[in-house]
């Protein structure tokens, strides 16, 4: 039976770990996600990252913010940002990098266990600064896909590294439920929504640097 004294807090990279378990070929039961760390002992904060292209008509990732706003987790969002690369492309930039870090920094003296759900090497320098004030940090992404979704000196910093293929009985949607949720999918749902798979932002957003290509 975990401790109740072991005290842990989420940092999700939202459209990074979309990004992952579609590479693994599964869709995040968010529901699942927070009861299985519930159970890993007493969880402070669960913080999911995203950011917002604001001048759409709809957004499809709206209504699962909506969703983790209600049910436990602390959404945490941002408006992209448009600009035109050197080849002329229109690109959307969303990095969250910088929010989630100096969150992560804040809550660290008040718990045992950071638990980062990103691949992103960039985190690597936050997960040293994290472990210098006596924090354990494990770290959740994969090395089952070629190339691996996790770089490699994240992976090495890590107190523990989890690949998400073997959380996937645990935290994964049952494929069932796509099909027998679908016509009653919306805000009003208490269930994890089915929308995800096609989130306008997170389909895109398989990169480190947070990118869009306008295409």
């Amino acid at each position: 039976m975990p401790s109740t004294n072991h005290k842990i807090a989420l940092f999700i990279d939202g459209a990074n770990l979309y990004a992952t378990a579609k590479t693994l070929g599964f869709d995040i039961d968010y529901k699942k996600l927070l009861k299985e760390f519930q159970g890993r002992g007493t969880l402070l904060r669960a913080f999911y990252y995203t950011a917002i292209i604001e001048d759409q008509e709809y957004s499809s990732i709206r209504p699962l913010i909506d969703w983790l706003d209600y049910n436990g987790y602390t959404v945490v969002t941002k408006a992209t940002k448009e600009f035109i690369d050197q080849t002329g492309r229109r690109k959307i930039k969303g990095n969250m990098d910088i929010e989630l870090a100096v969150d992560a920094m804040e809550l660290a003296e008040h718990v045992d266990e950071i638990v980062l759900f990103s691949g992103d090497g960039d985190f690597r320098s936050l997960v040293e600064a994290v472990q210098r004030r006596g924090v354990r940090v494990t770290v959740i992404s994969t090395i089952s896909t070629q190339p691996p979704m996790i770089a490699d000196e994240l992976r090495r910093q890590a107190d523990v590294f989890t690949d998400l293929a073997t959380l996937q009985s645990k935290i994964g949607r049952d494929p069932s439920e796509r099909v027998e949720r679908a016509p009653r999918e919306g805000r009003e749902s208490r269930h994890t929504p089915q929308f995800l798979q096609r989130s306008t932002i997170a389909s895109r957003a398989g990169d480190d640097d947070d990118d869009f290509e306008d295409r």
